[in-house]
């Protein structure tokens, strides 16, 4: 059984809302998320995702855009990020979800990549941009590896996507909470009940839902209709504005704690 597996097996067992947690790897630098990963695993994260920085994040928004972008300036690269988790793992209790496109990873070679993955204690991958039809190569090698293939799950998806992503996948599967790219919302979108409802239908297989997710009432909301809520875009954005301060470890844990509160 996988850290994921056992991660949200105890949400379940303690009937809670388990929490994701998302930072930009090498934002404000590599040691420094080094820091941070530490630090929100201490203020009791379920789940670390770990983006890897990408010239080009269609997916994302303009604060992981510009968290990117800074994280690319400052020389991160997916080889640096494995090393920086490979040395910060011993230290972690949450399993570690990697969160790239597919080009950084066939830049450094789909072997090269899940052999380093797994000598950093990687626990899962999810390729933003590789869907569960054209995933058999790279679930092969990660499966063989002891790594978890997590795949995404939007509003419009299928039945028949749902049930071949539960198929295919492993650990949680991803539900994107509404359409369009990552960033905080005010409030959580009538599409993320409609969506962890048709998924409940085809499988138990745990589910997460982000995109949007950035106050406790939200983490909550979510909580009546999946196993975990996802917050990225607002972590990402409390780091940006303290990046250079001396506090930023302090306000990333009281920013935490006050979600699981």
């Amino acid at each position: 059984m996988s850290r994921i597996d056992d991660a949200f097996r105890r949400m379940r067992a303690e009937r809670r809302t388990g929490l994701v947690t998302y930072v930009t790897a090498g934002d404000p630098s590599l040691a420094r998320t080094a820091d941070i990963l530490r630090q929100i695993d201490a203020a009791g994260a379920d789940v670390l995702e770990v983006g890897v920085p990408f010239s080009d994040p269609l997916a994302d928004g303009p604060v992981i855009q510009r968290a990117t972008e800074r994280a690319l300036a400052g020389g991160a690269t997916l080889a640096g990020v494995l090393d920086m988790l490979a040395g910060v793992r011993k230290d972690l209790h949450a399993p570690i979800v990697v969160f790239s496109y597919a080009n950084p990873i066939l830049r450094m070679g789909l072997d090269a990549f899940v052999a380093r993955a797994r000598g950093a204690g990687v626990d899962g991958v999810l390729t933003l941009d590789v869907p569960p039809e054209e995933s058999g190569e790279w679930r092969g090698r990660f499966q063989a590896a002891g790594i978890d293939t997590i795949f995404l799950l939007s509003p419009t998806t299928t039945v028949e996507r749902i049930r071949r992503a539960a198929t295919l996948g492993s650990g949680f599967l991803y539900g994107i909470s509404r359409l369009g790219v990552t960033g905080a919302r005010d409030t959580v979108a009538d599409s993320a009940e409609a969506l962890a409802t048709r998924v409940r239908r085809e499988t138990a297989m745990p589910l997460a839902l982000g995109f949007g997710v950035s106050r406790p009432e939200h983490v909550r909301a979510i909580g009546q209709w999946a196993d975990a809520a996802v917050v990225g875009s607002a972590l990402v954005n409390v780091i940006a504005e303290h990046g250079a301060k001396a506090g930023l470890l302090d306000e990333v844990e009281r920013y935490v704690r006050w979600l699981r509160s």
